[in-house]
């Protein structure tokens, strides 16, 4: 997955000129990408070598633990790009917030260049997810028992937000 196929723009339809004259600060940031591409492919080239370096390649990780790191990408990803507490990272990269739900926001990346392209990385959580992935698996290399235990945590709260979404869900049929 690319960032952009999951923005606001890919899912209504919308399209964004990579180039516009019109509009500079609404056009596709391809520079931006780039380094942020780079960036992020840097990072997995300079872990991969260390971890085989150091002997910490695994054969394969086992299944429980891909499901692990996989629930933890998921909600580091929806903690990053939409919840509340965490508008004073994107803030410098996003306009103002609107509550799309009682605990999600839907905020814009703003401005040129990289900084529209940061932007876009930190309100996507599909975008996000690669980067949180990478340093989930990173970390597991490393640190295995560390990973677990921080993805542990993750977890926990992911299933405690589905138990919160079904109370309420559960309330308001009652209501009715």
């Amino acid at each position: 997955m690319t960032m952009g196929e999951h923005t606001p723009q890919a899912i209504t339809g919308k399209v964004t000129p990579l180039r516009t004259e019109d509009a500079p600060e609404k056009a596709t940031p391809l520079g931006g990408r780039l380094v942020l591409t780079a960036t992020f492919l840097s990072g997995a080239a300079a872990v991969a070598v260390a971890a085989h370096r150091s002997g910490r390649v695994p054969e394969r990780i086992p299944p429980g633990d891909l499901v692990l790191l996989g629930i933890a990408t998921h909600k580091a990803s929806r903690i990053i790009s939409k919840e509340k507490v965490t508008g004073f990272l994107r803030a410098p990269f996003t306009t103002c917030a609107e509550a799309e739900t009682n605990a999600e926001v839907s905020e814009q990346p703003r401005g040129r260049g990289l900084r529209r392209a940061i932007g876009e990385l930190l309100t996507c959580p599909f975008c996000i997810g690669m980067w949180i992935a990478g340093g989930a698996v990173a970390t597991y290399l490393f640190a295995p028992r560390a990973a677990r235990l921080g993805s542990s945590v993750l977890a926990v709260l992911s299933v405690s937000d589905y138990l919160q979404y079904a109370w309420t869900a559960a309330d308001q049929a009652t209501e009715d």
